[in-house]
């Protein structure tokens, strides 16, 4: 009697993911969608992601849908301010549906299509079209049979991909509140340090990056588990003043009250991207696509962030943290 009921579950729950699924290429098929794009240029033959957008396009109207605009992924997930500027503009132009493109260092393609939140997530877990091959041919049949059966809603699309400009990233460097400058008063507030990572659906969509996808959940919570238990003693060694170590998410206003002005905050990304983000010539960099982390300390009362004087950014989070602490601790 066991064995049944456990087959029965397992059906239901197939039939319910069949469901979701079904639903998600229904949307695809009858609103409008971007497409984030994060290629590997260590990838051969190499092809940059506006090249590999010439060569989607074709594939995603022929699947029945109606890709508006496309997006370097790692330039989108620069900061949460960036992800909240192209939500906004995705909310103004109805767009319903997000499709991602990856490639991996070996070549292999990875697609997805998201269902858009609407918010500064812009994209969430949960039922999702997805697709896999060994090749970029690959990768476009599977796209192309994205809607197979079903007829297409979406009539008057664009025949070539296009990059429009999202409205306020033009001056998000000016408006971002980056100063290359140490932080006053560090000794006279407490400096708050969150503990948990990047979780939960504020950072899914930067889990789709071409360098991080597909990593196991074991190593990705391994990963995070070694950064928190390493931060503690690189503070110990480098910075002099009071330190809270944060478990959990807490308003601007519950920080402020408990005497915590200042919050250690943290990016990751290419060189040159993040750079140019924070105002700073991304040219300076001899290694402009690598991967980096950045820590800046955020001004809570004002919302002004402290880059500090020099560019101490490495791909190592230890080496990174400790030549930002040194800097703006003395």
């Amino acid at each position: 009697m066991t064995k049944y009921i456990l087959t029965a579950g397992l059906l239901f729950l197939t039939y319910l993911q069949s469901i979701g699924q079904n639903e998600v290429v229904e949307q695809f098929l009858s609103g409008k969608s971007v497409v984030f794009i994060s290629a590997s240029t260590n990838a051969t033959p190499s092809l940059s992601w506006k090249e590999l957008a010439e060569e989607i396009h074709s594939a995603l109207i022929a699947a029945g849908g109606d890709p508006i605009a496309y997006y370097e992924l790692e330039e989108a997930i620069l900061s949460e301010a960036i992800k909240s500027t192209y939500a906004s503009f995705f909310s103004q132009r109805l767009v319903k549906n997000i499709v991602l493109l990856i490639r991996k260092n070996d070549g292999r393609f990875f697609s997805h299509v998201f269902p858009f939140t609407g918010n500064a997530n812009i994209i969430a877990p949960g039922e999702n079209w997805s697709g896999s091959s060994e090749d970029l041919q690959g990768i476009k049949n599977q796209i192309e049979s994205l809607g197979s059966g079903r007829s297409s809603e979406n009539f008057l699309v664009i025949e070539v991909p296009e990059y429009p400009p999202v409205p306020g990233m033009e001056n998000s460097t000016a408006q971002s509140g980056y100063l290359p400058r140490n932080p006053l008063n560090l000794d006279a507030f407490k400096l708050g340090v969150l503990l948990t990572g990047a979780s939960g659906n504020e950072g899914f969509l930067t889990s789709f990056r071409h360098d991080v996808y597909g990593k196991p959940e074991e190593q990705v919570a391994a990963e995070q588990r070694a950064e928190r238990e390493g931060m503690e003693s690189v503070f110990e060694a480098n910075y002099p003043h009071e330190v809270v170590f944060l478990t959990e998410a807490r308003s601007n206003q519950e920080l402020i009250r408990d005497g915590v002005q200042f919050l250690l905050m943290k990016q990751e990304g290419r060189e040159a991207d993040l750079m140019q983000s924070m105002g700073l010539n991304p040219e300076a960099t001899e290694s402009p696509d690598r991967v980096v982390v950045k820590y800046y300390i955020r001004f809570l009362v004002r919302n002004e962030q402290y880059i500090g004087t020099r560019w101490d950014a490495d791909p190592d989070w230890r080496v990174a943290l400790k030549s930002f602490l040194e800097q703006v601790s003395y």
